[in-house]
This record gives structure tokens, C-alpha cells and sequence, in this order.
């Protein structure tokens, strides 16, 4: 073998590709060096330019390594199936392998036939054995118990879960529509500048109650810093378990009752002052509005509470135990630590200060659960849809106490495709394969609980990262880096666990560089996918026709990662990557093929009945017909067609025409997710006002669903 030859076993052996496809179909390889990179991130002992010794020893030693392990990291499978799996105890000692199911009692495993050679590991010799579970286990979280005298009692967790996901399938026979937001960008009269928990039941019952939404789905609301200045993007968060606090209605935390008159009063004027901004269309400062919601929330906490409340608090920290024990004490860590580097003195103890940052996560799950239950309670099905970012700053809470389960060395990103030609790179460490099975996936089950608490639904951005996520070394560039494979049966079926406990859709964000299997996979698991109209062709491609788009599935015009439709009709989409800089294409090119293409997507839209049949490929854009009928007819487009879920963004519904996030820029290029909602003047709109405007019942109306 040569010395590639001998890299890309030991790759293969440890889930890092050698090579994949491309989104234009064509075949990537991989180099030397990012394959030796990552495999050494991952714990292989590596130089590095290994040699064809090193990497044959490397073999054998993972080899021995396999062979003298007493039982797998995690034993997962579906319901019905009987699974089978290894165990390994020193050769010619006798073996009880016992199923402890989740309510404490036992099962047994059955052998199977393994004529498997003995294994010399050091001078020991280790035997293997092959089990496998009945098939008729319940659904949840167990274990097997292997005792053997070599090895003594070990276990490894055995994790059952849904064969199928039934959550949206009453969905599929009654479609419903829904309608998405990026919650800090849509304000109301109330708001401190920016949206917050208090506006997003508000929003849900405009919508539901104006538009026939029975689904609001936002942004992820994961924490951010614990003090200014704090990340503006959503997707790069210090935690996705918890909540950020700069979403707090201040109005709406009982504690603020206790405040004497005078309190109450100095906290309605400096609410006053952050509301004269909900009138601007600047960009949303989101340091001086955490700043102001913190000194008056540190001030709330210093009051006595009323037991029954204090009571509520205690309960919600023994629920949610070592997890928010250790996020709280990171919050109160970097808050000194941050004083310490000012020179400021620190009057709370650290403990104290600990806790208030648990307090503020209790605020934040008592105001996202009334949310939820005001979208219900209005009428809507579902009601809220959170959004699961792909991971965590490196720099942040998760990526401390959860450092065991991740790869720091490494980087998430996405290859370069059509739209992101120099690729991209998110930043964020990876989970560690094997040491996350090795933790029966407990930090993934934590996060996924917490949630879906309050919550009908999940949307997981890329949900590829299930299946394999692209690394990158860490700060080097994406054209560099690999695909990582994943235990998907894994993740994805624990995500199914919980979103069936839960009764939640779970909705797979499965765009960019997909190997069609996987959506067949998560199609079998009862997972919706993802459809957008400018993305959605047929073998021959054209535009697919509404009628063959995939019912399992949440279909809309676009997503946050492109401009509103306005915006996206006129090119904006080209213009906007050409003026930042991250467009290597010739712009002409781009702007030529986008016309061809937008004029087959209106010719399909057409044929399917919703706009009268003319030249759509004129060379001037403006000639096309009104620019917001064209746009309501996409939507009516989207709605005719057979997914269980469609999805109008409220941006669309108010005429908005600047992009809440350009892919691939950082906040000195292009202000990401700074964007408060406007119309297409750049005027903002208020929630109250939505109901009352024209083009917000145009849209609602072109985007009804047949029979509602």
C-alpha cells in the first residue's frame, strides 16, 4: 500500500473523508496535510508527515484499541430493530450481557455466532462475542451491562428511538402555513429597541389571528455574552442550551412590582428612551440595550421575593441542575474577570452573582413559555418554532463546560458552493464523535430538552451536521478543510426522541451540499426538509412544478441567509456579494443567468395558474410586471403546493428590501443581523401596524393555504 493509500484507511477508520462531491457534482480530494490535521485533532497520534511506518503502526494500534475495549461507546437503534454488537473480555472467560432498561428493570441480549481470532494486547489475549437486543424494546434511554471477571461490571448506554418521527405527519394530509422572523428585528410599541419575549407572543397572535400562521418560527434564541458587548449574530452563540436574556419584556417580570414608586418611575423613562428608537431604521445597538435591561434586572433580583416566586426559582434550578449550575458560574466568572481587567470593584460575591445569572435563565423560560401559550392560545397549531444553531463560540460557555464533548482544534464551516464561492467558516468547534457516544449523548439530550420545552417545533440549521460536518483546521482557510462523519443514527434519532416526547415537528434545514441519501433518510424518519423556490429543480432543470415539491417538507420563497424577495428580484443577491466582496465570479455573468433563471421560475409560476403567462426574460428587470405582485404570486406558488409546512417571511410582508445577513462577511463588512424590520422606504413597522397594511394582507392572502 502506499502512503496515501495507508492515510485513507486510517482516515476512513476514524470518519474523516478523503474526498466528497462538490454541489456542482464534481470530485473534491482531499490533501495530505487536512487529513493528517484532523485526525490528529481528533486524538490520533500522528507527526506531521507521518511515514509508511507511522502510519502502519498508527492502524495497529487503533486496531488493539477496538479489540480490548469490553463493549461499544453507545449502542443506538430504532424501535423494532434488533441490533447487533460487539463485546470484548479476555479470551475464554464467560460473558453476562444484561439489557437495564430506562425504569430499572432487565432484559436479556442474545449471542450470536462471531468466529472472530483472538487478540494478542500486550500479552493478554481478548476474545470477541456478538449480542444483539430484542426487538421489542420501548422507546428511551437504557444501557448494557457486561460483567465478565477480566473486565469485572462496565456498561455503555443503549439508546432506543422512534423508527419514525409521527409528529408532522397529520400535517401532511392538512398542510398549514406559518410565517418567520428574525425576533430582534420586529419591534412594537413596548419594545427597548429591539424585539424581546413580550413581542414574540404579540407577533404570534397578529399572525395567527390576520394571516392564518399556525406556526411562528424565529431565530435561535440561544445566550449570548453575560454583559456588553454581546455577539449580534444568532448562529454564534456561548450556549445553545439557554436562553438570552436580552430578550427579557422588562414590563413583564413580576419582581417589578415590588419597586417603590419612585423605581418604577426611573424604570418607565429609561424604557421611554429605548422605545423612541423602535421609530428609527438605524441599526439595532444591541450593547446599550443589554446594558440598560441589566441594571434594571440586577435591581429587580436584590428584592425580596415573594415565596411562591422564590419557590418557582429554586424548582427551575433543580430541574435543570449541573447544566445551568456550571453555565452560571461561567456568566459570574467572565463578569469579574471582565471588572477585574477595568479595574472596577466588584461588590457581589461570586456565588450571588451565580446566581442572579440562573435567575435571569428563569425569567427567560417563564416569558418564552407564556409566549408559546399566547400562539396557541390564539389559534395557531403549533405555535412556536425555535431554530437550532450548528454550534457554539469558541470562545463561549458550551465551549468550556462542554470541552470534553468538542474539538477545539477544529473548525465548522461549509465547502464553496455556488452562492458561497470562498466557502465558509463558522468558527465553531465541532463535537467529538466518539466522546460525545461516550457520554450516552447526554450534553445533545440536554440541549434538545430545553428547547423543545416551550416549543411545537425545531428547525435545526444544516441539519447535514447530523450526518457529517465540514472541519476546517482553525484559521485556516474553508478551501481546506474535510467532511467528518457522525453517528446519525445517533443524532438524528435522539433529536427524534425528543421531539416525540415533546409532540414537536422537527424541520431539517437540508440545503447546500447534500448527497441525496441523506434526504431520503430523514424523509424515512418522518424529519421535514427544506424547500425554497429558487432552489427547487428537476432532473432536466427546470423549476419544479408546486405539485412535485416534497410533502414532507417546509417550503417558502427564501431564507435569512438571502434577501427579501423585493430585494432578491431586483439582484440584489448579486449586487450586494459584489459591493462586499465575496462575489468571484464576473457580476454580468451572475446578473445574466439570475434573469434566465427567475424568468423560468415565472414561467412555472404561470403554468401553475397564479400570474398571466408574459416575457419574463426582458432584459430589464422592471419590466416584468409590478414587482409585489410577482412577489405575492411566488407566495401563492409556495402555497399551492403539496408540503406540509409553507412559510412566508414577515420581511416579505412589509415590502423590507435589506438583507438581514450576507453569508460569508463579518460585522465590519456588512451589519448581520442588525437589521430592524422596515418597509421598502426604510421606514420601521411596528407590530401594532402590521395588520392595518396593505401589502401585509396581500401577502397573508396569497400565501392561505388551500381550505383554510
Amino acid at each position: 500500500m502506499s502512503t496515501r493509500d495507508l492515510l485513507e484507511e486510517l482516515a476512513a477508520r476514524h470518519g474523516v473523508a478523503a474526498r466528497y462531491t462538490t454541489q456542482g457534482g464534481e470530485p473534491q480530494e482531499i490533501c495530505d496535510s487536512t487529513l493528517v490535521y484532523t485526525l490528529r485533532a481528533l486524538g490520533v497520534n500522528l507527526s506531521d508527515e507521518p511515514d509508511d511506518d507511522e502510519l502502519t503502526g498508527a492502524l495497529f494500534e487503533d486496531y488493539l484499541e477496538r479489540a480490548s475495549r469490553p463493549l461499544p461507546p453507545a449502542v443506538v437503534a430504532p424501535t423494532g430493530q434488533e441490533r447487533q454488537f460487539q463485546i470484548h473480555v479476555h479470551d475464554g472467560e464467560p460473558a453476562e450481557v444484561t439489557i437495564v432498561l430506562e425504569d430499572g428493570t432487565e432484559r436479556p441480549a442474545y449471542q450470536d455466532a462471531n468466529d472472530a481470532p483472538a487478540a494478542d494486547v500486550d500479552g493478554q489475549m481478548w476474545g470477541e462475542a456478538t449480542f444483539h437486543i430484542p426487538g421489542d424494546l420501548p422507546l428511551g434511554y437504557h444501557a448494557i451491562r457486561l460483567a465478565s471477571p477480566g473486565v469485572g461490571v462496565v456498561e455503555c448506554p443503549l439508546i432506543i428511538t422512534p423508527e419514525r418521527l409521527s409528529t408532522a405527519d397529520k400535517y401532511v394530509d392538512n398542510p398549514v402555513s406559518g410565517v418567520m422572523a428574525q425576533l430582534y428585528s420586529v419591534r412594537s410599541e413596548r419594545s427597548w429597541g429591539m424585539g424581546d419575549l413580550g413581542d414574540l407572543g404579540s407577533l404570534a397572535e397578529v399572525l395567527a389571528k390576520n394571516a392564518h400562521a399556525d406556526f411562528l418560527l424565529v431565530n435561535p434564541l440561544h445566550a449570548a455574552e453575560p454583559f456588553p458587548p454581546v455577539e449580534d449574530s444568532p448562529y454564534l452563540p456561548t450556549s445553545r442550551r439557554f436562553i438570552n436574556p436580552i430578550y427579557i419584556r422588562i414590563e413583564d417580570v413580576p419582581e417589578l412590582q415590588l419597586l417603590d414608586q419612585d423605581l418604577r418611575d426611573d424604570v418607565a423613562e429609561l424604557a421611554a428612551e429605548f422605545q423612541e428608537r423602535n421609530t428609527s431604521g438605524a441599526h439595532i445597538d444591541r450593547d446599550t440595550i443589554f446594558e440598560a435591561k441589566l441594571q434594571v434586572l440586577r435591581e429587580l433580583y436584590s428584592l425580596k421575593f415573594e415565596p411562591s416566586r422564590r419557590e418557582a426559582f429554586l424548582d427551575y434550578t433543580r430541574r435543570e441542575g449541573k447544566g445551568l449550575e456550571q453555565f452560571s458560574r461561567w456568566c459570574a466568572e467572565k463578569y469579574i474577570e471582565h471588572h477585574a481587567t477595568l479595574r472596577h470593584a466588584i461588590s457581589e460575591e461570586p456565588e450571588e452573582l451565580s446566581r442572579f445569572y440562573s435567575w435571569l435563565q428563569f425569567i427567560c423560560d417563564e416569558q418564552l413559555a407564556a409566549a408559546q401559550q399566547r400562539a396557541l392560545d390564539a389559534g395557531m397549531k403549533i405555535g412556536l418554532i425555535t431554530d437550532l444553531a450548528v454550534g457554539i463560540h469558541p470562545g463561549g460557555s458550551d465551549a468550556v463546560n462542554l470541552a470534553d464533548y468538542l474539538v477545539p482544534a477544529a473548525s465548522v464551516g461549509a465547502p464553496p458552493d455556488d452562492y458561497n464561492q470562498q466557502g465558509q467558516d463558522w468558527s465553531q468547534p465541532p463535537w467529538h464523535p466518539i466522546r460525545l457516544a461516550e457520554a450516552a449523548y447526554q450534553p445533545w439530550r440536554d440541549m434538545l430538552s430545553t428547547v423543545l420545552r416551550h416549543s411545537g417545533g425545531v428547525r435545526v440549521d444544516h441539519v447535514l451536521g447530523l450526518f457529517r460536518l465540514y472541519w476546517i483546521p482553525r484559521m485556516q482557510s474553508p478551501t481546506l478543510g474535510t467532511y467528518v462523519s457522525y453517528d446519525y443514527e445517533a443524532m438524528l434519532g435522539i433529536l427524534a426522541l425528543e421531539a416525540e416526547r415533546a409532540g414537536a415537528v422537527f424541520v431539517g434545514e437540508d440545503l447546500g451540499t447534500v448527497e441525496p441519501w441523506v434526504q431520503d433518510v430523514l424523509a424515512a424518519r418522518g424529519v421535514l426538509g427544506t424547500n425554497i423556490v429558487w432552489f427547487e429543480t428537476e432532473d432536466d432543470g427546470s423549476p419544479t412544478p408546486p405539485e412535485r415539491y416534497r410533502p414532507l417538507a417546509l417550503s417558502s420563497v427564501g431564507t435569512h441567509d438571502l434577501p427579501p424577495t423585493l430585494a432578491y428580484l431586483r439582484g440584489d443577491h448579486i449586487t450586494l456579494r459584489d459591493e462586499l466582496g465575496v462575489l468571484t465570479t464576473d457580476p454580468a455573468e451572475e446578473f445574466a443567468a439570475d434573469l434566465a433563471w427567475q424568468a423560468e421560475v415565472f414561467n412555472a409560476v404561470a403554468d401553475a395558474g397564479k400570474i398571466p403567462h408574459r416575457n419574463f426574460a426582458t432584459p430589464r428587470r422592471e419590466e416584468r410586471g409590478d414587482e409585489t405582485q410577482l412577489m405575492g404570486a411566488l407566495h401563492a406558488y409556495v402555497a399551492s403546493s403539496r408540503s406540509a409546512l409553507t412559510c412566508t417571511n414577515l420581511v416579505d410582508m412589509v415590502g423590507d428590501i435589506r438583507a438581514q445577513n450576507q453569508p460569508g462577511t463579518t460585522k465590519e463588512v456588512y451589519p448581520n443581523w442588525c437589521i430592524p424590520l422596515c418597509d421598502s422606504n426604510g421606514t420601521p413597522v411596528l407590530i401594532e401596524q402590521l395588520a392595518s397594511l396593505p401589502l401585509f394582507k396581500a401577502i397573508a392572502a396569497a400565501s392561505k393555504r388551500p381550505g383554510k
